[in-house]
């Protein structure tokens, strides 16, 4: 057993890791909660992108929704290991905390590699929509939402509706339009009066350009959080090592 003395030294080093640790955890709730929102927001936001027809789909939102639900309730978890100056406790934190760690390194470097994947998939899924576009269904709905809010026409450009079935009955769809009031039936059947009351930009390259963006932030935040838990690692176990050492326990 210790001596006092070595006790009395040790009491305050203890109570400031427990400081820190606690800090940390609440910090480490707060990504996850973050975690949780951005997910939520990406299954809400870019829903759009992936209804479009294709065999293949993402999950990322719901990744990222499960991560930040699981990081919220094991910060709770780090908050009370650390009030109850529990040894076992502690370790499973600090274990918890590297497998974190690990999953979110692979997954923001996943990520960055499939990133050209992503993008074929999604190419494929968008060329299959316009040429099976007919205004009414769910993939349909999902080109418009894009046309309409990116202020673009078409895959490449608007040129692309002229090959589809649609186009030969309706015209260009309406969601194209730079002006809902000059874009009458007639302009958009006619290729040469549409080309001037309808965005010439394609909606691929807006889409992918969008994405890369955002792409580019949340790796940033995954890669900063994940690097984060090595600081909650070294406390959980500093923490665990002192109260084990010096047979410390909560009054």
């Amino acid at each position: 057993m210790s001596p006092p003395s070595r006790r009395l030294q040790t009491k305050p080093v203890i109570t400031c890791l427990k400081t820190f640790l606690i800090s940390y955890s609440l910090i480490f709730w707060f990504t996850g909660v973050i975690l949780l929102a951005v997910g939520v927001w990406g299954k809400v936001s870019l829903e759009a992108y992936f209804s479009l027809p294709s065999d293949k789909s993402t999950n990322a939102p719901y990744v990222l929704i499960g991560t930040g639900a699981t990081i919220v309730i094991f910060g709770l978890f780090g908050c009370f290991a650390t009030c109850r100056g529990s040894p076992w406790m502690l370790k499973l934190y600090a274990m918890f905390l590297t497998l974190v760690f690990l999953a979110e390194l692979v997954a923001g470097i996943s990520g960055f590699l499939f990133r050209h994947e992503i993008k074929a998939i999604l190419s494929d899924a968008y060329s299959n929509a316009v040429e099976n576009y007919n205004g009414t269904d769910k993939p349909s709905t999902a080109v418009d939402t894009i046309q309409s809010t990116l202020k673009c026409c078409g895959k490449t450009n608007y040129t692309d509706w002229m090959e589809t079935a649609y186009f030969k009955e309706n015209g260009i769809p309406p969601s194209c339009c730079k002006d809902d009031a000059n874009c009458t039936p007639e302009t958009l059947k006619d290729p040469e009066k549409a080309g001037n009351e309808v965005y010439r930009k394609g909606c691929f390259s807006v889409v992918t350009s969008t994405m890369e963006s955002n792409l580019g932030i949340i790796a940033g935040i995954s890669f900063g959080i994940a690097f984060f838990q090595l600081i909650g690692i070294f406390l959980a176990c500093c923490l665990s090592r002192y109260i084990t050492n010096n047979q410390y326990e909560m009054v």
